[in-house]
């Protein structure tokens, strides 16, 4: 269906533009370097036969592929965004592609001694035999979802080429800012038209997720009082010390490391601090809406229980929702899982049906009136400089896009 060296291709001439995007940006896209592959995509989705493709002011881009048959077909939509986090820089990446992978460890950086290896990412091992493409251990390699990007242009090209395979009209939409959590805040849900999409933002090949964290943020504030130290009995309150009573208050096991499937955390992801101010920055996450509200309770009252103690206001903490869990839109139209299954499983592709430990644009597209499940899109170890892809995983995912069009039209 699609050649590896295609797909190939496609993909490194993605993952060599760097996309990542900045939290502390408060424009759209948050960094003006994303114009450069939204503008390069809006191109090769013209150069592949797309209609009414638009990039708006926000370097949102959507298309259409038309339909083909001459019955009422629902309109579908397939979504990525084409931004890299933050959390380790996408600039300068540089794939190596390992053919014929052997199961042994895998030298990304001879001179710096990093090196993958399944005795530590054990996931390494489904893909023996397979074409993987890593990075070269100094930057992230950008599957996340660069890989999603090429699936949906190839699987659109692929039907443009192949119009014997039937199918309704078909949105495709890329946007920014994902991986800060915006990606869906301007998007344009009435003008994509679609009835119901999926995201192509999943992992490991056969990953099927229509469940997604409850998120929010927390930033907790703490004030001291600085006074010189050789005077300070009872007069210097060191913000650093009261921090530090708060963190070891919280949960210690409910934290990202010590918990799985459908267990819920407080993450410590950020802290400042010097004696008169010191600031922690968390998020909250769990699937169970009715423990979510209590966590972020849990927060308020430990908040409250300090400054008790210290009998003024030493502490105070701002609590922000980001996302909720999309199972509540998704569960009353099923049958868009169960299409996506069906796919995988002509493809002869065991679907892996499990819930998402984060959240994608599919889960606020969901609120908006888009239910968006999520779909694999091959990469493995997100965010760093183990992250890797299996070429074959890229290929199974845009033969799932093109079944998901086929069944849409014959069920119609």
């Amino acid at each position: 269906m699609i050649s590896k060296k295609d797909i190939t291709k496609r993909f490194i001439s993605y993952v060599t533009v760097d996309t990542e995007s900045d939290p502390e940006s408060d424009t759209t896209p948050s960094t003006a370097k994303q114009w450069d592959l939204a503008n390069a995509l809006v191109l090769e989705l013209k150069d592949i036969g797309m209609s009414d493709v638009t990039i708006d002011d926000n370097s949102y881009i959507m298309a259409t592929l038309p339909s083909n048959v001459d019955h009422k077909v629902p309109t579908i939509g397939f979504v990525s965004h084409f931004d890299t986090t933050p959390d380790f820089t996408g600039a300068n990446v540089k794939p190596q592609i390992i053919e014929n992978y052997d199961g042994k460890d895998i030298i990304l950086n001879a001179s710096e001694n990093i090196v993958l290896s399944p005795d530590y990412f054990e996931d390494l091992l489904l893909y023996k035999g397979q074409t993987l493409i890593t990075t070269d251990g100094t930057t992230l390699l950008g599957a996340d979802d660069k890989a999603g990007i090429t699936e949906i242009i190839s699987a659109m090209e692929y039907l443009i080429n192949h119009p014997e395979i039937k199918h309704g009209k078909i949105r495709v939409g890329f946007t920014p800012d994902e991986e800060i959590g915006r990606g869906a805040h301007k998007f344009d849900v009435k003008k994509f038209g679609a009835d119901w999409a999926y995201t192509m933002d999943g992992s490991q090949i056969g990953e099927l997720e229509y469940e997604n964290f409850n998120a929010a943020g927390a930033k907790v504030t703490i004030k001291g009082k600085i006074v010189h130290p050789g005077y300070a009995k009872g007069k210097m309150v060191n913000s650093m010390y009261i921090a530090t009573e708060f963190i070891n208050s919280l949960p210690r096991m409910e934290t990202p490391e010590h918990t799985d499937g459908y267990q819920g955390f407080f993450h410590l992801h950020n802290m400042e601090g010097k004696v008169e101010e010191t600031v922690l920055q968390y998020i909250i996450r769990d699937h169970d809406m009715g423990h979510f509200e209590a966590r972020k309770e849990v927060m308020q009252n430990l908040t409250d229980a300090i400054n008790e103690q210290y009998e003024r206001e030493v502490i105070t903490i701002e609590i922000k929702d980001q996302y909720f869990n999309m199972k509540e839109k998704v569960v009353p139209v099923m049958h868009i899982v169960d299409i996506a299954e069906e796919a995988m499983k002509a493809l002869d592709i065991e679907p892996l049906i499990k819930p998402i430990r984060g959240g994608t644009d599919g889960s606020q597209l969901s609120y908006m009136g888009l239910p968006c499940p999520n779909i694999f899109a091959g990469g493995h170890n997100f965010h760093g400089r183990y992250e890797y892809v299996p070429v074959e995983s890229m290929i199974k995912a845009t033969e799932v896009i093109c079944k998901i069009v086929e069944l849409t039209a014959e069920k119609a």
